[in-house]
């Protein structure tokens, strides 16, 4: 599954990106969403890790009216927030949340295959390119 890590410094956009690529995804790392928007057409993602604050602190506009990215769920991913301390997820964009700090790698896959398996559900996209199409009627019911 592909990543796309993105912050607000190359820090915590390189940080992130190797937390997930331990946990076996592929991953890119972004800076701001002007890079995230030039990553993902170099490696498009399955779904998009983003920094909590960054999502707090602006518009996601542009992505919403991208081709690709309007079409990954957004994962918010925090280091000091909480989901419950999260309010990003009564946005439509917003597909979830992690808390790094207690994190386990086994349910951060599971939660990430999820998203991306929903696409459909949390955006207006694709099913992701790894998986092997699953017939209407069981992926459905």
């Amino acid at each position: 599954m592909r990543a796309l890590c993105v912050g607000r410094h190359r820090f915590l956009s390189q940080h992130l990106a190797s937390v997930f690529r331990a946990m076996g995804l592929e991953t890119t790392a972004a800076v701001g969403l002007d890079d995230a928007l030039a990553a993902a057409r170099e490696a498009p993602p399955d779904v998009v890790l983003c920094d909590y604050d960054l999502l707090a602190s602006v518009s996601l506009e542009r992505w919403e009216r991208d081709e690709l990215l309007s079409r990954r769920p957004v994962i918010a991913v925090s280091l000091t927030r909480r989901a419950a301390e999260q309010p990003l997820l009564d946005v439509n964009a917003i597909a979830g949340c992690l808390y790094l700090p207690t994190l386990k790698p086994d349910d951060a896959v599971r939660v990430l295959a999820g998203a991306a398996r929903r696409v459909p559900a949390y955006s207006l996209g694709v099913t992701p390119h790894e998986w092997p199409r699953v017939p209407a009627a069981v992926a459905r019911p």
